[in-house]
């Protein structure tokens, strides 16, 4: 990364030096928001108290792929000047467009539905509040934040992002230290990837579907936009702006990497200290937390996932207004598609089913959006005609297939597992 950066400082071909890296820098911090949603907590940590380690190496494959799959959504937005949503609309029947919109709007619904169940959480651990309250406040602080972005307030909205990453990051590093109970030589043994333990396969689909994000790929290819370089521009420096975004996506994401891997530890440690009894439940986590360590310990993880369902509900809200602008050409005032975003959600907060459950179920169907998004980025970046300089790798474009057959692979085994 040090290098990155140093040569990304370095002279233009016309002998300028470049000055103006820092504006570039940002928008992956936005993206790597998706990454440690509430999606990820349930999930890691259910798979940290179940099954300890095992499922590290899922984490640590998908973040690499994820930042892989960043990075080309962050050049084709640079390439083009359009997002993944534009570009289908552009390339596609009408009928292809509106198929592609429909799977993306459920992508979109199932994500709110993380983010809403997990802010709800949050606000009812740490407030006392009622669900269905702290889901429309939720609503009202996510707009809030969205409407900084709205009036050009751009870096201030990145920045809050990035703090949102950290503070999620803080509470629960703060909790694996006073919590304790955990293994370096089960961390290792974790990175080797093994698929066998009860219920095992469901997890690492629902670890896929929370780290790869499909609406994360829809929104980083809009956000790179306007970075203060005009698409031509970007196509004289190809070097240049891959190594821009390659340092933006390693950082945002492997800082996310660290995080959902901390969650996995967080949940080990935890099903080890209460004797296996605990075994993933948000709640519960908090009142274990509570009962054996302290209020500190407890609040400490209600503020990490209160922070990590606002944030990342804000970030939903952007992406499907991509996505309805991108693949219909239309565009719904931000406050409309909220409230009609937001009810599925509230109405299954209301419904008595287990909010850890319903987070887990969310990132499975999210799972089974991500071959769609990484197949379409592998079909416009490896076309030279429409990325000019910024065009893929044959390498690349090898490897990102691989990852989306992969990754539809296990969309494809989902019915099976849950009928048998």
């Amino acid at each position: 990364m040090a290098s990155d950066l140093r040569e990304a400082t370095t002279a233009r071909p016309d002998g300028k030096r470049v000055t103006r890296v820092a504006p570039m820098l940002g928008p992956a911090f936005v993206a790597a928001i998706a990454y440690v949603d509430p999606g990820n907590v349930a999930t890691n940590l259910t798979a940290g108290a179940t099954l300890g380690y095992a499922l590290v190496w899922v984490v640590v494959v998908a973040s690499l792929v994820a930042i892989l799959v960043q990075f080309q959504a962050a050049k084709l937005g640079m390439a083009t000047g359009k997002s993944l949503p534009q570009l289908c609309r552009q390339r596609f029947t009408r009928l292809g467009s509106r198929l592609l919109w429909l799977q993306a709007e459920v992508v979109v619904l199932a994500t709110d539905l993380a983010e809403f169940v997990g802010a709800a959480i949050g606000m009812q651990l740490l407030f006392g509040m009622p669900v269905a309250v702290s889901a429309v406040l939720t609503a009202v602080v996510s707009l809030a934040l969205l409407e900084l972005r709205r009036k050009g307030r751009t870096r201030p909205f990145e920045l809050m992002s990035a703090a949102a990453l950290l503070l999620v990051g803080a509470g629960f590093g703060y909790n694996i230290i006073v919590t304790g109970n955990q293994s370096a030589s089960g961390l290792a043994a974790g990175l080797i990837p093994d698929l066998g333990g009860e219920g095992a396969l469901l997890l690492a689909m629902g670890i896929v579907g929370a780290t790869v994000m499909p609406h994360a790929v829809y929104l980083h290819s809009a956000l790179v936009q306007g970075r203060g370089m005009t698409t031509e521009a970007a196509r004289r420096q190809p070097a240049l702006i891959r190594r821009i975004l390659r340092l933006d996506c390693s950082l945002a994401l492997g800082v996310a990497t660290i995080i959902n891997v901390s969650m996995i530890a967080l949940g080990a440690g935890l099903g080890v200290a209460t004797g296996g009894a605990w075994t993933g439940d948000l709640p519960a986590a908090h009142s274990e937390l509570a009962a054996r360590i302290g209020g500190a310990a407890a609040l400490a993880f209600a503020a990490a996932l209160l922070s990590s369902g606002i944030s990342s509900s804000g970030i939903g809200t952007l992406a499907g207004d991509i996505v309805m602008r991108g693949f219909l050409g239309r565009r719904v005032p931000v406050h409309v598609r909220r409230i009609a975003t937001m009810t599925p959600a509230v109405l299954a907060l209301l419904s008595g089913a287990s909010l850890t459950g319903l987070l887990i179920l969310s990132q499975v169907v999210i799972s089974l959006g991500v071959p769609v998004a990484l197949f379409l980025l592998v079909y416009f970046c490896r076309d030279r005609s429409l990325m000019g300089p910024l065009v893929n790798a044959p390498l690349t474009t090898w490897i990102a297939t691989a990852a989306a057959a992969a990754v539809a692979l296990l969309g494809c085994s989902l019915p099976i597992l849950l009928l048998f």
